[in-house]
């Protein structure tokens, strides 16, 4: 098996695992803060709770998690072939 699909699963699953733990922290930031009567909701920056953590924070959090998932996990992959590669430099010479 070519190496670069080991590659591109490895990052697919860091992607999707990321995109699920957005959810949850979306989901539980909304529905747990958000469940209660508007009485009693506490504002942030005139926001209700919920919404802040929920999707301002969360959209900071996430944009830094993936930032930092790319630049250290994820790596330069060529999209050639290898014999491609070669033929290429023995051209060039």
């Amino acid at each position: 098996m070519d190496p670069r699909f080991k590659i591109s699963n490895r990052e697919a699953l860091m992607g999707i695992g990321l995109a699920v733990l957005n959810f949850i922290w979306w989901y539980a930031f909304a529905y747990g803060l958000g469940g209660k009567p508007v009485r009693e909701y506490h504002y942030i920056w005139g926001l209700p709770a919920w919404f802040f953590y929920s999707c301002v924070a969360g959209f900071f959090v996430f944009s830094i998690l993936v930032y930092i998932m790319v630049k250290f996990f994820f790596k330069d992959v060529p999209f050639e072939d290898e014999p491609e590669r070669q033929n290429l430099k023995e051209e060039q010479r």
